[in-house]
């Protein structure tokens, strides 16, 4: 049973208008079948049911706004199903269309921020470390807990929008201290340094952790050195995709690991990562064989202003074969704009996409291919979202493919 206090009760009953009361009362509910015996108040919220995946999440999203709802607290917006500031990017047609678009609005009219984003953390969106808030996206969620050390559970579709409103979670999870302690410490000492400091090492890193972990927590070990707030959030992005990871620690680097001993839970499960296993879990993100690359797509989670600036240093003024889709926010577009550095992309053959990304919505040419990407999380989603097999590189991987018109792929170090 949740207990509720007179505020809460106050709310259910009605108090604020049934929009209020319908949203408190589904928290209160999920928390009862969660376990939870209480409700803990968030100080935001970052919403993932604004992407279209069926008439009834329109629908639902109406029925709060109808009612009178309006988000309690701050609260983003993850990628909706259409590029709003290049319409034409998107092949969603006739009444699909129409029900993504009118979905968007909704959440618009709820009050959320139109951050359309799968990192809102890149758009200013960063509550502070041991706050407690309710974000849904798994990429999100697993940032917010890992890198940030705020405190959230992964809250779905209609569950984020009614704890935005209630301004309210249920307290169970990844909300209790005690559940975020490591019940698994990751031993890389078997990693040579240079595979650690390469980027695609580290959604590679995530994609096995999340097959191997599951949804347990995590400590690495011996990787701190090579720590940037863009791996990780590879890292973390690949883990959540590949499991149901939603924290993980990096002794040294993220905020609550100073080291692994202060974050280890007794008893623990230690894991030896082996070269050999860093090989098996890169294969597995490639489905694709041959060298042909019919498109190449980056940033998922969405591109931050630094990883754009690496892609224009390996373009070098080059113009590409094959395109590259460049999935980011237009908190970045804006900024890219704002310095100049938009048009070179452009000249060069890359796409920018906003508001969305190619694996959730038809954006990719119709018919199927081949993908490469630098991404776990495409690498993971992309078949089955898309029917284009994929081929995972580094980011500069990708670029010369795109280049070249075919896979250009640089072994060393991973052997």
């Amino acid at each position: 049973m949740v207990n509720l206090t007179d505020e809460e009760s106050a709310i259910a009953a009605g108090r604020d208008g049934e929009g209020a009361a319908v949203a408190l009362r589904l928290v209160a509910e999920s928390g009862r079948l969660l376990g939870a015996d209480r409700l803990v108040p968030v100080a935001s919220a970052h919403i993932d049911g604004c992407l279209y995946h069926g008439d009834s999440g329109t629908e639902f999203a109406e029925f709060l706004v109808a009612k009178g709802a309006r988000a309690r607290v701050p609260a983003t917006l993850n990628v909706g199903a259409l590029d709003l500031l290049r319409p034409g990017n998107v092949r969603l047609a006739g009444a699909r269309r129409e029900m993504a678009l009118r979905l968007m609005r909704a959440y618009e009219a709820l009050g959320c921020r139109t951050t359309w984003t799968c990192a809102p953390y890149q758009a200013g969106h960063r509550p502070a470390l041991g706050s407690d808030v309710a974000w849904g996206e798994s990429n999100a969620v697993v940032f917010c807990n890992s890198v940030l050390g705020a405190r959230t559970n992964r809250y779905g579709d209609f569950l984020d929008i009614a704890c935005a409103i209630a301004g309210r979670a249920p307290r169970y999870g990844l909300h209790l201290p005690e559940n975020r302690r490591a019940s698994v410490l990751v031993d890389t000492s078997g990693i040579s340094e240079a595979l650690k400091g390469k980027e695609a090492f580290w959604p590679v890193l995530g994609a096995w952790l999340g097959r191997t972990v599951g949804e347990a927590v995590a400590v690495i070990d011996g990787i701190a050195a090579h720590a940037s707030e863009d791996r990780l959030k590879a890292l973390g992005a690949a883990a959540a995709s590949t499991g149901a990871v939603a924290l993980f620690h990096i002794a040294g680097a993220t905020p609550e690991a100073p080291d692994a001993a202060a974050i280890l839970a007794e008893p623990h499960t230690r894991i030896a990562l082996t070269p050999e296993a860093v090989r098996e879990a890169r294969s597995l993100l490639s489905t694709a064989t041959g060298d042909a690359v019919d498109a190449v797509a980056v940033g998922s989670p969405h591109f931050s202003a630094g990883e754009v600036a690496d892609l224009l240093r390996l373009l070098a003024g080059r113009r590409v074969r094959v395109p590259i889709y460049l999935n980011t926010s237009r908190h970045v577009l804006g900024r890219l704009e704002r310095e100049g550095r938009l048009a070179p992309l452009s000249e060069a053959g890359v796409v920018p996409i906003v508001d969305t990304c190619v694996v959730v919505t038809p954006i990719l040419p119709a018919g199927g291919g081949v993908l490469m990407t630098n991404s776990g999380k495409f690498a993971f989603y992309a078949p089955g979202n898309t029917g284009y097999g994929v081929l995972f590189g580094s980011l500069a991987d990708c670029v010369e493919s795109a280049v070249a018109g075919r896979l250009v792929r640089d072994e060393a170090g991973w052997q």
